[in-house]
């Protein structure tokens, strides 16, 4: 019982530090998430799309429409 716990042991620490880090870093490659991109596609009625994906008009609309909300904030 005794070398099971000595060998569980350093296992557990290790798991245990390795979690956060792993998801740590797959988060941080994750595109952040723009509320007032995703807020635009709502009051716009538009689909959710990559906004890297959009158009330019559509992504010179979303600039317009970001510059005058951020006037009221």
């Amino acid at each position: 019982m005794r070398s099971l716990f000595r060998n569980l042991v350093p296992l557990l620490l290790a798991t245990g530090l390795a979690i956060p880090v792993l998801v740590t870093g797959c988060r941080s490659q994750a595109p952040p998430q723009d509320d007032s991109y995703i807020q635009w596609e709502h009051e716009t009625h538009r689909e959710h799309v990559d906004v890297n994906k959009r158009s330019d008009d559509e992504r010179k609309q979303y600039g317009d429409w970001r510059n005058s909300h951020q006037e009221h904030h």
